[in-house]
């Protein structure tokens, strides 16, 4: 054990960044690394899992991954969670703890992995440091004299005031949990990104945890093998080779690997992990309409979260990561199927042209969260009730049993004799009835179009009231 301890060195921590959108992860992030991620991220929002190196004190170097905020990349953000040796957990001083905190401290719990809390936006007019500590307490996050020993730092991103003390936090972190690599081991990390380049081929984004990672090298998953051609840094620069925990990009495997899986050089082993069996998608219920899709997205874990986000509304026919190709439009023209396109785009006009004459409908968007809005807004479409005819009452002639003799106008679509009614009450629900005598110019009627009064006979308990809506509408 002791010759071994030799060829043992120190190694940087990876700091994964967790929180709730809009606390000012990327933010902070920009100030430490003096990049613009945050103007070039469609929306301000970091939309998939990026690598940093930083260089601090007297050449300190940490590894940052940046895994997105919102709702729908849960899925990122536990993957995050697992590659890292440590964490920061932002939480905004002028808004306090939020349900993405609350899952980002359950992530953190579950994985046993060590974290500090930056209070970010310290400079707001609305910032209360304390008031947020005592919020803290309520999601059990206790901090270092709020009856925990979880060291905290308040910062701003506009001035950087306590960016450099945060830093020195998460050194300390790292010195006391004392990470080490062997140089001499085969080189082992974690697949974080994956992507096709229509120059490049495959891009693979690596963190390495263990030995060196060079060019040449034999390289393998559980999934899937190549050889490392081009090995580049995080800055896209070329290298020979890299070290832990440097973040790397591998040009070389034959084809994309699933995000997460570990990956080692040479000779290595890989420990095969077994994943819980993915459920099979449920039945619809009655009346819940699900579309069939075709998912294309700009990398492999972009399109894990999009299949996971859309699993409750969407019937997958075929996923890739990549451009929409003519594969892509033939497919969804033989099974009617919709193409849901995250951040790619068609990879040729013809192809746009050939999805143009075979009606594909497309839905396509830069940011996830508006894509996933405008496909519920399409299926709340096709699924609602289709109106046939709307009118209002202007006039009553009394009731008797349960017919009631009513006048009005038809504000919308046909009003049809013999057909159910909903009767509503400044837009509540108030009862339902049938047309049993449908009149118009005093003579009868088997439906009335819009504009025009008529006179109806309705069969119904309710009574109904000058000012009330009665609508006909067929289930599609």
């Amino acid at each position: 054990m002791a010759e071994n301890n030799i060829q043992l060195k120190k190694r940087p921590p990876v700091v994964v960044v967790l929180g709730h959108v809009d606390h000012g992860k990327t933010s902070l992030l920009d100030y430490i690394r003096k990049s613009r991620v945050a103007e070039r991220e469609a929306g301000g929002i970091t939309q998939s899992v990026g690598a940093y190196e930083i260089v601090h004190n007297n050449g300190e170097k940490i590894t940052f991954i940046d895994t997105p905020g919102h709702e729908a990349f849960k899925a990122m953000r536990q993957r995050g969670a697992q590659f890292a040796d440590i964490a920061v957990l932002v939480v905004a001083a002028d808004d306090g703890p939020k349900p993405q905190t609350e899952e980002s401290v359950r992530i953190l719990e579950e994985s046993n992995t060590p974290y500090v809390v930056a209070i970010t936006k310290s400079d707001s007019p609305r910032a209360d440091v304390d008031k947020v500590k005592n919020e803290l307490m309520s999601i059990n996050v206790f901090l270092e004299g709020y009856g925990g020993d979880i060291s905290w730092q308040a910062v701003s991103s506009k001035t950087g005031e306590g960016v450099s003390e945060l830093l020195d936090l998460i050194l300390l972190l790292a010195e006391v949990s004392d990470f080490k690599y062997d140089e001499s081991a085969p080189a082992r990390g974690y697949v974080l990104e994956c992507r096709k380049d229509s120059r490049k081929g495959n891009l693979i984004s690596l963190v390495l945890k263990n030995g060196k990672i060079k060019q040449g090298d034999e390289i393998k998953t559980v999934s899937v093998s190549g050889k490392i051609k081009i090995l580049e840094d995080f800055t896209g620069k070329t290298v020979k080779e890299l070290v832990p925990s440097a973040p790397a990009v591998v040009i070389g495997f034959e084809n994309l690997p699933n995000v997460g899986e570990e990956f080692v050089s040479g000779s290595g082993e890989i420990e095969v992990i077994q994943r819980p069996k993915v459920e099979k998608q449920s039945k619809p219920k009655e009346g819940e309409v699900i579309i069939p899709v075709i998912l294309k997205a700009d990398t492999s874990g972009s399109l894990e979260v999009l299949k996971d986000v859309l699993a409750d509304i969407t019937k997958v026919i075929d996923a890739s990561a990549g451009d929409i190709t003519d594969g892509d439009v033939k497919s969804a023209a033989a099974s009617n199927a919709y193409i849901v396109s995250y951040r790619t785009k068609f990879n040729s006009k013809m192809v746009e042209n050939f999805a143009k004459a075979q009606s594909v409908s497309v839905f396509s968007s830069e940011i996830i969260y508006e894509l996933i809005e405008t496909i519920e807004k399409y299926i709340e479409s096709i699924s609602a009730p289709k109106l046939d005819g709307k009118m209002e009452v202007l006039a009553t002639f009394g009731k008797k049993d349960d017919k009631q003799i009513i006048g009005g106008k038809v504000l919308e679509g046909d009003i049809k004799l013999g057909k159910k009614i909903e009767i509503r009450r400044r837009g509540i629900l108030v009862g339902d009835g049938k047309i049993v005598n449908l009149q118009m110019n005093k003579m009868d009627a088997k439906e009335v179009p819009a504009g025009n009064e008529c006179g109806l006979l309705v069969d119904s308990l309710a009574t109904i009231k000058i000012g009330d809506e009665l609508s006909q509408a067929t289930i599609k």
